[in-house]
């Protein structure tokens, strides 16, 4: 029923959000960050260049996904949380302690599925065109520079991220604890706001994890070996800032010339050594040239978008629990 409950949750979720994801995803990538002066203005800028559905680009892997992973956040939440309790407890007598563990392990197991799904969107979402590579062309390419190991690209950032399910769980618990009368169903009005909380303070808690992973994964991972391959694969475009956007997959040179002056970041990083390869080299070249400010760059359209996102979430969760519950109710 979790699992169920999960899954329609995440399709509403997915829908209702993923425009400003995608402005997110932008502004945290140091190509295209400059391009935009807000979130309104990203949005316009987005929706004129790209057409409205460059707001939802990148939404096919998630949508394909994302609504099971959903599923599977909390399933497992419930799994680990039930872990923790007495046979003789419900899920209602566990402590927020336990929760807020209940909600990391969970998010420790859903990256095993979040982070190669974000990477494919991730890589679909900083194309600016409005040709922009499908799901599988974006695989194909991965995999066939770096094996299917190159779709882990960034998990360990997408781990430590997502850990953060603990706040989350435990923002959402605690709220409609406050806000609903002992031994009585939270109201909607409870629920709306439970959400919209737990949205915020998960995301307050996991934001510059985020920002880190997202460079990660916007960046390609050269081969490490003796001499450059031409296997190694980059998105066709000069500058995808200046003169259009890359629009498809083709093999890097395979003589070790470094890019030209002025050229994007993520031009030069399959010709040398990327700075943003491990959560550690990400963090210390994050900081050293853009400063602790980066760390929270696009923080208001997540924000923004957390609100009615894990609203509609919760809400669309506990009335299909409801709603399955009375079913076997009915039933028995």
């Amino acid at each position: 029923m979790d699992f169920v409950a999960g899954t329609a949750s995440g399709i509403a979720g997915l829908l209702v959000g993923h425009p400003l994801d995608t402005v997110k995803v932008r502004f945290q990538n140091p190509d295209f960050a400059h391009r935009y002066t807000s979130t309104l203005h990203a949005v316009v800028t987005i929706a004129r260049e790209e057409r409205l559905s460059g707001l939802w680009k990148g939404v096919s892997a998630p949508l394909a996904t994302y609504a099971l992973l959903n599923g599977l956040i909390f399933s497992s939440y419930r799994f680990s949380l039930n872990a923790q309790l007495r046979s003789d407890q419900e899920t209602k007598d566990a402590t927020l302690t336990q929760i807020a563990i209940a909600g990391a392990a969970c998010g420790v197991i859903s990256s095993i599925i979040t982070s190669p799904v974000e990477l494919i969107k991730t890589q679909q979402q900083n194309v600016i065109s409005t040709n922009t590579p499908s799901a599988w062309s974006v695989i194909g390419g991965i995999v066939h520079a770096h094996g299917l190991r190159g779709l882990y690209r960034g998990w360990v950032a997408t781990a430590l991220r997502d850990t953060g399910y603990s706040a989350y769980f435990w923002a959402y618990e605690g709220a409609c604890r406050l806000l609903t009368t002992p031994g009585d169903s939270p109201s909607m009005p409870a629920l709306i706001l439970a959400g919209a909380f737990a949205g915020v303070v998960g995301w307050g808690v996991t934001f510059p994890m985020d920002v880190v992973k997202t460079r990660m994964q916007s960046t390609s991972s050269p081969r490490h070996s003796s001499s450059p391959s031409p296997s190694v694969y980059h998105l066709v475009g000069a500058d995808p800032i200046r003169s259009g956007a890359p629009t498809s997959f083709a093999p890097l040179p395979s003589s070790p010339l470094t890019s030209p002056p002025g050229s994007p970041p993520s031009a030069r990083y399959a010709m040398e050594d990327n700075p943003y390869r491990t959560v550690r080299s990400t963090i210390v070249n994050s900081y050293r040239s853009e400063g602790v400010g980066v760390f929270v760059r696009g923080l208001s359209p997540t924000v923004i978008r957390a609100i009615p996102v894990n609203a509609a979430i919760f809400v669309v969760y506990e009335w299909t629990m409801r709603a399955m519950e009375g079913l076997a109710t009915a039933m028995s």
